[in-house]
């Protein structure tokens, strides 16, 4: 606001702002008050574009900005050429996506649309609108943001800090078991069985397998005093004390032994201390707290202890699990049992995306049995009050002779003002890090909101670990069951939701495709119908009088054929090559210059991708190859195809193999130029 001005009239205004929310939803008819809404273009410190749209049409006042139909600012954004980053909506933002946006953030919000309506951009733009509006409450919890893939986090990882929004944590499901990466790679069939809701009883009934009996008797060695046994009967009775306590697996192990332990004790009592004539046992209580002491310092009772109801990690579960699957039918334990390389006695060197909710299932099950971290932090504890009392009589002992000999002195020495304990309580280290970073370490960090993109995507394994990660249910999810590509996604949202939060939850929906010209949507739709013959595509806004180039060739010339049409494409903008996986090495030895793998640089000009990595992206020029290849290349085929032609914003090149069907009848060979001007 200017110094000058009495009534200090703001200048610049926050977009998340109440008072800034006309500017987002006022029309001609509905004006909220706006004469004009004024959108000024910058280039650093340069103006390079001014546009006015007229609100209150009895205003004569004209500048000579005035735009006729208020959609010269949208249509320049959505025409601009793609620089591998997504970038803010702030000017842009439509009335319908304000909406989302600004909506409570209590309860779980579901934010459907197809292809191009802006989900992604609504569901960040929301995020930082929520860390404004309720940063008291978000910011101590932080917001945490789910994507599909690395390449997708990249894409989007610029626009919150664009924002001034920093203390959000961006990751797939795949990273949210601290110290776990996972690398490795599924079969379409083993990821689907790992993700069925199922697998969470069949880990429980897994462990409980693992609280054996003896059979009958377990012989334990002592080292003076002959063998002790454990019969079945005692260790019944132990187990069942320890599963009485409720406790995960792990912290309900020291109920179990201190109860075998006991009985250990008392046979061994029994054998020491009996009366040769027939009396009462000659150990005194002292005497039998000492064998209780060695017996559970033995490591032959450990061990036996460790038998019957072994310490495990979630890796270790899951780990033998997986190498013997034996609760699944035959075909399914077939799918997902494969050896298990380790480096380590609690090592996995092979973990897959679909394993991580199967190890945070684990955990839950076994918890944590964290005696001897209390015990050592109590010590540590001790130790620095110790290390303090010592600072505070060193300062005690240099007083000067003369003000000992005074009876009241006025000078203060450090211990009349402060105790070893607060002195060392006061030098303890604090933790530094953002709430982003210390959630990124802690599997039991509650968040204060969770985004989901793409969350049709995932399994119902997925979302018991992300409902765990938001007991308040706080969540925004984003995404459009028309592209579910897993097997494993869901096919409702009520599917998803009922099992956490019942009817409780609203459904908004995007109907709008700003990205996706009307020519090229026409065609992705008829792939969709394949599915769904009543599906209607979201409308789209723009049109370029040009529809896709389709080439017809042998297979051998599919991969050279897509890179001469990749080098044809114009030099601005991003461009990218989506085909079946096994034929991106070959698509690389044609483009030796594009990017391509598990975390492609969207950045570069060309990028290679399979139809799953295309996934909420968005490029100018896109290629398909091999389009019957995708649809046959996994169990939810036709939608993959249709993300991957839905992928562009003003071209698009389809290569098609000669020697199969084509079941896109609408796709015909043509001659158009892919670089035709927009």
């Amino acid at each position: 606001m200017r110094r000058d001005d009495p009534e200090r009239t703001p200048l610049l205004i926050d977009w998340r702002a109440p008072v800034a929310r006309p500017f987002y939803l006022a029309t001609g008819y509905s004006p909220m008050g706006l004469r004009r809404r004024r959108h000024i273009t910058t280039e650093e410190r340069r103006v390079t574009a001014l546009h006015d749209e007229i609100m209150d049409l009895t205003d004569t006042t004209r500048t000579g900005y005035e735009d006729p139909d208020g959609d010269a600012v949208l249509l320049s954004a959505l025409n601009s050429a793609r620089t591998g980053r997504m970038s803010d909506i702030v000017q842009t933002i439509q009335a319908e996506q304000d909406r989302v946006i600004r909506a409570p953030h209590r309860g779980v919000l579901v934010v459907e649309g197809g292809p191009g309506t802006g989900k992604t951009a609504v569901a960040l733009h929301r995020a930082a609108y929520l860390l404004y509006a309720y940063r008291e409450q978000l910011a101590r919890r932080a917001v945490l943001i789910v994507g599909p893939n690395p390449a997708f986090l990249g894409y989007i990882g610029e626009v919150l800090p664009s924002l001034g929004e920093t203390g959000v944590l961006l990751a797939t499901t795949a990273e949210l078991f601290p110290g776990v990466r996972a690398t490795g790679t599924d079969t379409p069939h083993a990821a689907e069985i790992k993700g069925r809701a199922e697998m969470a009883q069949v880990l429980a009934a897994e462990l409980r397998d693992l609280q054996t009996l003896p059979d009958p008797v377990l012989e334990i060695a002592h080292e003076d005093h002959g063998t002790l046994l454990l019969d079945r009967a005692t260790a019944y009775e132990a187990r069942q004390r320890a599963r009485d306590t409720g406790l995960p697996h792990n912290q309900a192990r020291p109920a179990f032994a201190f109860r075998v332990i006991d009985a250990l004790t008392e046979q061994l009592a029994d054998r020491i201390g009996a009366d040769p004539l027939g009396g009462p046992n000659l150990l005194d209580a002292a005497d039998i707290a000492q064998l209780g002491k060695e017996i559970a310092t033995s490591p032959d009772v450990q061990a036996a202890i460790d038998t019957l109801w072994p310490s495990l990690t979630p890796q270790q579960l899951v780990a033998g699990f997986l190498e013997e699957p034996g609760r699944l039918g035959a075909r399914d334990a077939a799918a997902v049992r494969r050896p298990v390389p380790r480096t380590g006695a609690d090592a996995r060197t092979d973990w897959t995306p679909a394993d991580v909710p199967l190890l945070d299932e684990a955990a839950e099950l076994l918890g944590e049995d964290d005696t001897e971290a209390r015990a050592a932090a109590a010590r540590e504890r001790q130790e620095r009050i110790a290390y303090a009392q010592g600072v505070l009589e060193l300062s005690y002992g240099s007083r000067t002779q003369e003000f000992e000999d005074e009876q009241e002195s006025e000078v203060l020495a450090a211990h009349d003002i402060i105790d070893a304990e607060r002195f060392a309580d006061r030098h303890e280290e604090t933790d530094t890090r953002s709430a982003a970073e210390r959630a990124a370490a802690d599997r039991t960090w509650a968040f204060g909101h969770i985004v989901v993109d793409e969350a049709q995507e995932l399994s119902a394994m997925a979302w018991r670990l992300l409902m765990r990660r938001c007991p308040s249910r706080s969540m925004t999810l984003v995404g459009d069951p028309a592209q579910t590509g897993d097997a494993a996604g869901c096919d409702s949202w009520q599917q998803i939701l009922e099992p956490y939060v019942g009817e409780r939850w609203e459904l908004a929906k995007l109907g709008v495709n700003y990205r996706t010209p009307t020519e090229i949507m026409a065609v992705a739709a008829e792939v969709r119908r394949m599915a769904d013959p009543l599906f209607e595509p979201p409308e789209s806004v723009r049109s370029t009088g040009t529809g896709p180039l389709v080439r017809v060739v042998e297979p051998a010339a599919l991969a050279r054929t897509a890179a001469g049409l990749a080098t044809e494409h114009p030099g601005e903008g991003r461009l990218a090559v989506i085909a079946p996986a096994a034929l991106l090495p070959a698509l690389a030895t044609e483009l030796p210059d594009a990017s391509w793998g598990a975390t492609p640089d969207l950045t570069r000009p060309v990028v290679l991708l399979d139809a799953r990595q295309a996934k909420g992206l968005e490029f100018d020029t896109v290629i398909v190859v091999d389009p019957e290849g995708i649809l046959d290349g996994s169990p939810r085929g036709t939608n993959d195809l249709y993300v991957a032609l839905t992928r562009a914003t003003q071209r698009l090149g389809i290569v098609r193999d000669s020697e199969v069907p084509s079941r896109l009848a609408s796709l015909d060979p043509t001659d158009s130029a892919l670089n035709t001007a927009r």
